[in-house]
């Protein structure tokens, strides 16, 4: 079982950078592929990014490809989200969730375990 903690949200302006964090839980960490989704108010949650359980393979939702970059540290049990060149439409809740499935992890149906959200705001 993995349990998942995110921080580092917070406010941005339009243009400006954050990241966030997702600090896990469990000797088991590394078997385990990690993604990113948000959800903003009155609208679904969206899948953001996924990297690989050893982080060789990144994916990206079309709307933050160039712009986000995830990265993790299996020693660190933690998966990171850099986000650049933000965008009002980046407002919203982002969750970190965890896999141990390597297929269909734009989905998050496909996730067992999730945090409980960080909130990122981008003002214009």
């Amino acid at each position: 079982q993995v349990q998942l903690v995110e921080s580092g949200g917070g406010l941005a302006q339009a243009g400006g950078s954050l990241s966030v964090s997702c600090a896990a839980s469990g000797r088991t960490f590394s078997r385990y592929t990690v993604g990113w989704f948000r959800q903003a108010p009155g609208k679904e949650r969206e899948f953001v990014a996924a990297i690989t359980r050893s982080g060789g393979g990144t994916y990206y939702a079309d709307s933050v490809k160039g712009r986000f970059t995830i990265s993790r540290d299996n020693a660190k049990t933690t998966v990171y989200l850099r986000m650049s060149n933000l965008k009002p439409e980046d407002t919203a809740l982002y969750y970190c969730a965890a896999t141990s499935s390597t297929v269909a992890i734009a989905t998050d149906s496909s996730y067992n375990y999730w945090g409980q959200g960080t909130q990122v705001t981008v003002s214009s």
